[in-house]
């Protein structure tokens, strides 16, 4: 059980005390920086520590949001400080020093005696900042009373970054006196506590079906289901099981099926919503939690494809090859989202003679056209994000078939990302951007060389560096056309398969033989996916024998799985998978080869076979591998506010 330590004494009436307990807390007291210091190192090592003035007034979401959030090692608002057991030896040695100063450090504007806590205060303009104005400024006495507030300020000064969660309009404060503590008390009681959590829960940026349609009721599903001590990785594992259950239904090929498989594909989704708000309400985040809602949002829409597809088989329709092109499509389309956020996420704009630019006229554009509220909705709704797109597939296959399903979604899937990936080539081209050697390396993982192109790299690095500008992006784009077209229009018993495939390695190892910090270096790693999955796709439907369309589906929900699974490691901050594993795959030019090299030797006869033994040796290995590494105690947090794709 976490320790809170009262850092003073105890102030009559005060519920703080019942508060801390409630939020799972083993309370303790202490008049200073020697016995708190003391009481820490008591603390069992393993949990996290609280130090909170006594004279705290405040909501309790407040405090729960400070102490409670398990994302990061220090967090504090006025008034409150939590260390988890990485941050507990910095804690330490800052109680140590202020125990042996004795006297409290002076910070803020409020005047000689205002209390430390006005550093920490939010910005509040709809109310009166508690804490920072003089009403709250009283006698700050060495004992212990502004212990918390200075053990943060110690804490990032030593080197410990303190998170300070902003508050909004919760109110998190400590009066001085019994005036301004009844003005603190009038506040807190002005603000509904629940309502601000429950708003809270909801992510600040999703799609319009998301914030309109699901939002406002999942948020209480959340709540209910955090009232019955259910957890966020419950939830999302109720939602791929009913994506499943939906999936099923599709694959009977019945128009009562198709109903069913619509209405639960929607209920799958506002259950995928609730568990983030679930996580968000009540601070339940994890690392498996996060991995779970990463993979399970891919693995729900996929086997909904591949139940459409076994549905209009039933029926007498072959989709196959449009299943597969959607989850090519969409797979793509992520990547190129992947790619530019990682290579620009901590890039830094120059001009040319050294000055920083304030933007592009692509940004600028962007930014006037967030002015006018509807263009927001409009320019959301478009790039087809998860609600938009779930919700357009339910509807549609509710009424229509499968065939038309697709055909929908491909048609809209390639709106979206002509849109996207057109405004963001324009935001890298009209821009200076100084990649720095993080977005350069990242970059060089999600491409997924192995063997053969590393080893291409290391013969051609010298002539690779004279690459410039445009050049690399437009030779992987030439290597990957080079493979799709010879398995688009060669012969299968032609050795011009063959020749493509070479090509493909080659230009693949040239491209990554240099450091990855061009302009458009970017659209690298999507042009690999694209070759790679589409090349699968192409031969698969050329060979026109059973079973080789649906094998070809599963080696590429393999391949992407594993692709994936590069992306969330790398922005959880773990880098890329471990080197033999990438290896062992074969990397994306190696697979390509293959697949054409079984291709070119079956003559298409016998290639469904070897499809499917491919797939199952993909899976294998990315999945255990996978799971190894997010079950481990070193796995990141990945959180899921920034996609809604």
């Amino acid at each position: 059980m976490p320790t809170a330590i009262l850092a003073g004494p105890p102030v009559p009436g005060s519920s703080l005390e019942g508060d801390l307990r409630a939020l799972g807390f083993d309370v303790r007291n202490a008049p200073g920086a020697i016995e708190a210091r003391e009481l820490i190192a008591s603390a069992p090592a393993a949990e996290r520590v609280a130090l909170v003035d006594p004279r705290f007034v405040g909501h309790v979401h407040a405090l729960r949001l400070a102490l409670t959030d398990p994302r990061f090692p220090a967090a504090a608002v006025p008034g409150a400080l939590t260390a988890q057991p990485e941050a507990r030896p910095a804690l330490l040695r800052a109680l140590t020093a202020l125990a042996d100063d004795g006297t409290p450090a002076r910070t803020g504007t409020a005047g000689p005696h205002a209390a430390t806590a006005t550093v920490a205060a939010p910005s509040r303009p709809d109310t009166e900042q508690l804490g920072s104005a003089p009403d709250f400024a009283g006698p700050v006495s060495p004992s212990g009373l502004d212990l918390a507030d200075r053990a943060a300020l110690a804490l990032d000064a030593d080197g410990t970054p303190v998170t300070r969660p902003d508050l909004g309009s919760l109110i998190a404060a400590v009066p001085a006196n019994a005036r301004t503590r009844e003005k603190a008390a009038a506040e807190v009681a002005a603000v509904d506590d629940e309502a601000v959590r429950l708003r809270s829960a909801v992510k600040a940026r999703d799609g319009f079906f998301t914030t309109f349609c699901v939002s406002p009721y999942s948020r209480y599903l959340a709540r209910w289901c955090a009232r019955r001590g259910l957890t966020p990785n419950q939830v999302t594992t109720a939602s791929l099981i009913t994506a499943l259950i939906a999936a099923a239904c599709a694959a009977t090929g019945t128009r009562g099926g198709y109903v069913a498989a619509g209405a639960l594909l929607i209920f799958s989704f506002v259950l995928d919503c609730t568990d983030g708000q679930l996580a968000r309400y009540s601070l339940q985040y994890s690392t498996m939690g996060a991995w779970l809602d990463a993979t399970f949002d891919r693995a729900k829409e996929y086997a909904y494809y591949a139940g459409l597809a076994l549905g209009a088989a039933r029926g007498g329709d072959d989709v196959w090859a449009l299943a597969l092109a959607a989850m090519v499509l969409q797979s793509c389309r992520h990547f190129v989202d992947f790619s530019f956020n990682e290579a620009n996420a901590d890039a830094a704009t120059a001009a040319a003679d050294g000055k920083a630019v304030v933007g592009t006229p692509t940004s600028a554009l962007s930014s006037r056209l967030d002015s006018v509220g509807w263009t927001v909705w409009i320019r959301r709704m478009i790039v087809l994000p998860i609600g938009e797109r779930w919700a357009m597939i339910a509807v549609l296959t509710a009424l229509t078939t499968p065939r038309i399903v697709f055909y929908a979604l491909l048609a809209g899937c390639a709106f979206a990302a002509c849109y996207t990936t057109a405004g963001r080539v324009l935001r890298s081209v009209t821009r200076k951007a100084v990649r720095t050697d993080r977005a350069a390396d990242a970059l060089a993982d999600l491409t997924d060389s192995g063997p053969l192109a590393e080893t291409v790299a290391r013969v051609l690095r010298r002539p690779a560096r004279a690459l410039r500008g445009p050049l690399p992006f437009l030779t992987a784009l030439a290597g990957g056309a080079a493979v799709v077209c010879a398995a688009a229009f060669a012969h299968l018993d032609s050795p011009v398969l063959l020749l493509g495939a070479l090509v493909y390695v080659l230009t693949s190892g040239f491209v990554v033989a240099r450091r990855m910090g061009g302009a458009l270096d970017w659209l690298i790693p999507p042009v690999f996916r694209a070759a790679e999955y589409s090349t699968v796709l192409i031969f698969a439907f050329r060979a026109d024998v059973p079973g080789a369309l649906p094998a070809a589906f599963g080696l590429v929900a393999a391949v992407a799985y594993h692709h994936y699974d590069t992306v969330y490691r790398i922005r959880g901050g773990a880098g890329a998978p471990p080197h033999w594993l990438v290896r062992l795959l074969g990397g994306h030019e190696g697979r390509t080869f293959l697949v054409v090299l079984a291709a070119f030797l079956t003559r298409g006869s016998d290639f469904a076979p070897v499809l499917t033994l491919l797939a199952v040796a993909v899976a294998l290995i990315a999945l255990t591998e996978s799971i190894r590494f997010w079950v481990s105690s070193g796995a990141p947090a990945v959180h899921d506010e920034g996609e809604t794709a």
